[in-house]
């Protein structure tokens, strides 16, 4: 799993950042605390983002 946040203009699809998000709570047992609460809500975001990319283009 990736630590770090992908280059400005390098956008993934929501469905690649949902993955990390699953990945992410497995690996955790869905506890969250401290940089695994922000890594989290970091790719929250980031899928959000994608979301509202994804459904502007289908528009």
């Amino acid at each position: 799993m990736s630590t770090t946040p992908p280059p400005a203009g390098a956008a993934r699809s929501a469905a690649a950042v949902q993955e990390e998000i699953h990945a992410l709570l497995r690996e955790t047992g869905g506890w969250l605390w401290g940089p695994t609460r922000a890594r989290y809500e970091l790719l929250r975001d980031e899928w959000v983002a994608a979301v509202r990319g994804e459904m502007a283009t289908a528009a």
